[in-house]
């Protein structure tokens, strides 16, 4: 691939700030979107397991509900997680963003539907089980499957990206133009090593659940030590297997010592060593998170590399500054997104450690946070479509 035909397709009008602002966001949102996506996986599976034993056994009977619902929410949550990274994608690399979506265009709207089928199915899944209890068995597997098949069908559009020098015999094999818009390709020990992390992080998950409900007088003391032994035998075992995939991998793109693939390598190992003491699991996300962004930023460097080996750099793209886009996304994403979650985090914390009904009106903190979140909410809607107005009013009279 020759570096003119990719800069060639950049946007002629450059991006609104500095490229590595917008690949620092990248690799932050991708981290939080990928954590929910092996979330969702991690406790979705395991709640399968779960209606095949929830009936017989009253410990599961408990917890199985709670994963259901877990998967539910993080799947919400990664779709609109989702957006960020695919929109940071596109501003710093859209040759390789339009190029993929281009050559997979059948998959892209293939992938749209999966995903809204098998969330939809989910949703039967979910009240299926909360109406007989380990009822909707079929429809969870299938439901499941599903979801995955999103997933691999998402690689599949970050591996194309990512081969620009095969970009043309893809377009037009033996010379011969395909228009199709079927290209599939797939990294296997790439989608296993991610995969694989959906096994620790629900371990992880598992921990914490454990440590929150501890406190409450409703949970038998049988119950916390069951799911937290449980939550460390799939961390152990969840992070045994993604070290090997990850080295694996590794190997295979020649990256196995490179300091960041090292800096990865002892994170697990600490992470590993957290998991398996079980002392403070609310430390051991911490460092998950740590680990998860360096993962990110591999992803990223990788991508980087073999677009720089084509004399392609984000350094270099022409950079037209836009300000007032600038402070109202920080304004959207620090401000009033902080705020949001804030809000959410502390009263969902409160409700979890209330036994009976909480009256959050009657909490100084969630009340608080809740009056904030609207004024912001208020404000930057008012900003929002008063500036929108100016600009259109300005440009047309």
């Amino acid at each position: 691939m020759d570096a003119s035909i990719l800069l060639a397709l950049r946007d002629p009008a450059g991006v609104p700030f500095y490229p590595v602002v917008f690949q620092a966001l990248y690799v932050l949102t991708w981290a939080l979107h990928a954590a929910f996506v092996l979330l969702a996986l991690g406790s979705m599976g395991l709640s399968i397991v779960g209606t095949f034993k929830q009936k017989s056994d009253p410990i599961w009977k408990v917890m199985n509900p709670h994963l259901i619902q877990t998967g539910k929410i993080s799947i919400s949550i990664l779709i609109v997680l989702g957006v960020a990274p695919l929109l940071f994608t596109q501003v710093i690399y859209d040759p390789n963003w339009y190029v993929a979506n281009t050559l997979s265009g059948m998959w892209v709207f293939i992938f749209i539907y999966t995903l809204i089928v098998g969330y939809i199915m989910y949703y039967w899944y979910y009240y299926a089980n909360k109406k007989i209890e380990g009822g909707g068995k079929l429809i969870g597997i299938i439901s499941f499957a599903i979801l995955v098949f999103a997933g691999i069908l998402m690689h599949n559009f970050a591996v194309t990206s990512i081969m620009p020098n095969d970009w043309m015999q893809m377009y037009a094999p033996n010379g011969v133009v395909d228009t199709s818009g079927w290209t599939f390709n797939m990294e296997i020990i790439r989608l296993a090593f991610m995969v694989s992390l959906a096994v620790p992080v629900v371990g992880i998950f598992l921990q914490n659940y454990s440590r929150f409900l501890s406190t409450r007088a409703d949970f038998s003391k049988e119950f916390v030590d069951y799911t937290a032994s449980l939550g460390t035998k799939l961390g152990v075992v969840g992070l045994l297997i993604s070290a090997v995939t990850f080295a694996l991998w590794m190997l295979q793109i020649d990256y196995l010592l490179h300091p960041l693939s090292l800096a990865i390598v002892v994170g697990v190992v600490v992470l590993l060593l957290l998991v398996k003491q079980n002392k403070n699991s609310y430390i051991t996300t911490g460092v998950l998170v740590v680990v998860a962004l360096l993962i990110s930023a591999m992803r990223e460097l990788i991508r980087f590399d073999i677009m720089a080996n084509l004399g392609y750099s984000i350094y270099e793209y022409p950079v037209n500054l836009e300000i007032p886009s600038i402070v109202m996304f920080l304004f959207t994403f620090l401000i009033m997104g902080g705020v949001g979650v804030a809000w959410l985090l502390t009263m969902a914390w409160k409700v979890g450690k209330n036994q009976g009904v909480f009256d959050g009106s009657k909490d100084v903190a969630v009340t608080k946070l809740g009056n904030y979140t609207l004024a912001i909410m208020v404000l930057w809607m008012v900003v929002y479509f008063g500036w929108g107005m100016f600009i259109l009013f300005n440009n047309i009279l």
